[in-house]
């Protein structure tokens, strides 16, 4: 198990403050990766290539029923960071509760947070929290048709 990766936010926010001092360009973006599939892969891939370092906020397992239903997550919270732990792409990865990633972003302050395009900069939560610091929100393309919800369909079909 990685869990030199796997950060309490107080642990890493201390990593990002060294990290920005070192003058390294930080990313943040966030999710439930329940089901890791390609179109995750692709987007932390992407996400990654805007900085030097890629931090993951990670929906705990109660915000992932909040936002998708008392039926989800399939995998734990701790399985699902180990999981993302373990990927090249992602340096970091913590678990946060709250509805959204704001206090996330407000003890990290990235550079970059990076989110799919399935959002506006409007339509983002957290906009004006990243603005706040001074940081920039850059949006990814999604890969059409891979999530986690049509995997769980597929499987709940056969």
């Amino acid at each position: 198990m990685v869990t030199s990766r796997i950060l309490a936010r107080q642990d890493l926010a201390r990593v990002a403050d060294e990290l920005r001092t070192a003058g390294k360009r930080i990313v943040v973006t966030n999710g439930c990766f329940d089901i890791l599939h390609v179109g995750h892969v692709r987007v932390l891939d992407a996400a990654r290539q805007l900085g030097d370092v890629l931090i993951v906020g990670l929906n705990s397992d109660e915000s992932v029923r909040k936002l998708k239903g008392p039926t989800r997550p399939v995998n734990s919270e701790m399985d699902r960071a180990e999981v993302l732990a373990n990927l090249r792409s992602v340096d970091f990865v913590t678990v946060f509760t709250e509805d959204t990633a704001d206090e996330l972003l407000k003890a990290i302050k990235p550079d970059i947070y990076a989110k799919g395009a399935d959002y506006t900069v409007s339509s983002l939560p957290e906009t004006k929290t990243v603005e706040s610091f001074g940081g920039q929100i850059r949006l990814l393309e999604l890969v059409p048709g891979k999530s986690t919800t049509n995997i769980v369909g597929k499987i709940q079909s056969c």
